[in-house]
């Protein structure tokens, strides 16, 4: 058996880290609390010698408004003090709240049966979708551990992607080899080459280990992609733990190489002011790890984008059924790409047999989005329930007919149908406890082209932060390895169906032209005049789409909550007030 590799310097050993990416539930503490003692033994059999698990990891993140609850808090640190009994063997550091006298984002450390030290989150995020500032007090120093001579830093999440604090002192003041960061970090688009860079920079910075700890699973409206690192001094990656799976990543970190980096690069040490950091000496009980084989750390390829869009889609949606305990999916299939990826989306989170798809034609609906449905529903072995509204929809027509006497046929007799089909969904959800999955997009919702309480109407918003590019982008990319969505189905020119020799650019420009827009306005808050200006737009189209998000938003806010994948997703992100008369012009606001 291989021993451990032992550092050139007398007395100095490897330190064996292990990095507990999993997937813990928000309020299920009894459940989290198992599952971190379980990966607690686990790491220990690998020679572990320092485990660490995702910020807030005792509670799940985000608790939100259950962390205004003082009882819910002390449960947690009451479980934890238990746990600690159990840990004699390694050091396991676990994110959990803390109230004393105030409430804290904190990190405990467990050692020798016991709870050896607390460490509270010195910056607290309070953008996109933290909130952190309503809910935790900041903490004012820095956790420095000594384990048998290697010096570990210990951060939480935010304070590792803000230069300086607490971070910087224990790498300038402590002396850090090793900076641990206990992290809840979000997935968006390009996020993850966000974060290695930021890795990157801070580890080169301050001359040392970066071992960062990211949550998995699926949370309400977020998804928390994994994707745990390991950075050495130089800045590189030693290890890259899976992109959303659960991941036990094993590293070994030699101090020797950290020293070496602080002395051939030491103007990071110069060049900022020391501030005093705590350091607590906890003995490292190896038992058998002189012994133990030397591992190779795993570093795990990056997924393309459309493959992580995918898979954070596929996620989320499997979470949010599991863990609010759904157990079937129902949505409405037209035969268009939205509801075809949404219906794959779908399958493939939750199984063929835990979803029913229903066709609802009316006398708009064509034979091709029909078969195209049918065939979508044979590829994919669901369930298809075929219900004709065309009655339905002439009673509707009967009934308001006085009503609607001398007025020419408009935008309401369509949404009639959409509305009819909502509710006929809602019925079978009702009937058979069944969640409905609605299939619109964000850029059909960025611009109000959706029905309240029709399309709209439903549970779960699938591609709520999917743009229409990207709809095609992730159903070509499904269609990759074979066929699943008819080509048919993507290549054919979209439309609502809701009256004859209807298109979407009927109302809406090209979606390539309307997505530039949309992400630049929403995700970028460009000006009106800088969209024109960098996008080479027509000024009337930038004004138009801009004035119909403005007046979407009474809309939005009714929409069931859905996945975010974008920088920037509207409601946890994007809040907008319903009633605003500032309007974003090119000639200035009115």
């Amino acid at each position: 058996m291989a021993t451990n590799k032992v550092s050139q310097f007398p007395g100095s050993t490897t330190l064996r880290v292990a990095l507990c990416q999993c997937n813990l539930p928000v309020g299920h503490l009894d459940r989290n609390l198992e599952r971190i003692r379980t990966l607690i033994v686990r790491s220990t059999e690998e020679g572990a010698d320092l485990v660490i698990f995702p910020e807030l990891s005792a509670t799940g993140y985000p608790p939100e408004d259950l962390l205004l609850n003082p009882v819910f808090a002390k449960e947690a640190e009451t479980g934890v003090r238990d746990l600690a009994n159990s840990v004699t063997n390694t050091v396991a550091i676990v994110g959990l709240p803390l109230l004393t006298k105030d409430l804290y984002n904190a990190a405990f450390v467990l050692a020798d049966g016991k709870v050896a030290a607390t460490y509270k989150k010195y910056f607290l995020p309070n953008y996109a979708v933290f909130d952190e500032q309503r809910y935790f007090a900041p903490g004012d120093d820095a956790l420095v551990l000594d384990l048998d001579g290697t010096y570990v830093g210990v951060t939480i999440c935010e304070d590792l992607w803000r230069p300086g604090g607490p971070a910087q002192w224990a790498a300038v003041d402590g002396s850090a080899a090793l900076i641990v960061n206990l992290s809840g970090s979000p997935y968006h688009r390009g996020k993850g080459m966000d974060r290695e860079r930021m890795l990157s920079q801070r580890a080169t910075d301050y001359g040392c280990f970066v071992a960062f700890c990211n949550a998995v699973g699926g949370q309400d409206e977020l998804v928390f992609d994994g994707h745990s690192l390991v950075i050495n001094p130089n800045g590189q990656v030693v290890a890259r733990g899976l992109q959303f799976e659960e991941d036990l990543l094993l590293v070994d970190i030699d101090p020797v190489e950290a020293t070496r980096r602080s002395l051939h690069a030491p103007r990071w040490r110069q060049s900022w002011e020391k501030t005093a950091s705590r350091r607590l000496s906890i003995p490292v009980r190896r038992n058998q790890s002189f012994h133990r084989s030397e591992i190779q750390p795993r570093r795990h390829a990056l997924l393309a984008p459309e493959a992580e869009a995918y898979r954070a889609l596929t996620l989320g949606t499997a979470d949010y059924f599991l863990k609010n305990e759904f157990n079937h999916a129902v949505l409405g299939l037209s035969g268009g790409i939205d509801s075809a990826l949404t219906l794959t989306i779908a399958v493939d989170a939750l199984g063929p047999e835990n979803v029913t798809a229903v066709s609802m034609p009316s006398k708009f609906t064509s034979k091709t989005s029909k078969d195209d449905a049918a065939e979508l529903v044979n590829r994919l072995k669901v369930e298809l329930i075929e219900i004709p509204i065309e009655d339905l929809a002439h009673t509707y027509e009967v009934a308001l007919s006085e009503l609607f006497d001398n007025t020419a046929p408009g935008v309401a007799e369509e949404n009639i149908q959409a509305r009819i089909r909502g509710n006929l969904l809602m019925a079978l959800s009702n009937k058979f406890d069944w969640l409905v999955l609605t299939t619109g997009n964000k850029s059909e919702i960025s611009v109000g082209y959706a029905t309240l309480y029709g399309d709209m109407a439903g549970g779960f918003a699938l591609l709520k932060d999917v743009l229409k590019s990207w709809v095609y982008r992730l159903s070509n990319w499904r269609n990759q390895d074979r066929e699943v969505i008819p080509v048919q189905i993507i290549d054919k020119p979209p439309t609502a169906e809701l009256r004859e020799h209807q298109f979407d650019t009927d109302n809406l420009p090209p979606y390539s032209t309307l997505d530039a827009i949309l992400e630049a306005y929403i995700e970028t808050n460009s000006t009106p005049v800088d969209i024109v200006r960098t996008g080479g737009h027509d000024p009337a189209l930038v004004d138009k789409v801009i004035n119909m998000v403005d007046r979407a938003e009474y809309k939005r806010r009714q929409a069931p909550p859905g996945i975010r994948i974008s920088p920037l997703a509207f409601g946890r992100d994007r809040r907008h007030p319903i009633t605003n008369r500032y309007r974003k012009h090119l000639n200035g606001p009115e």
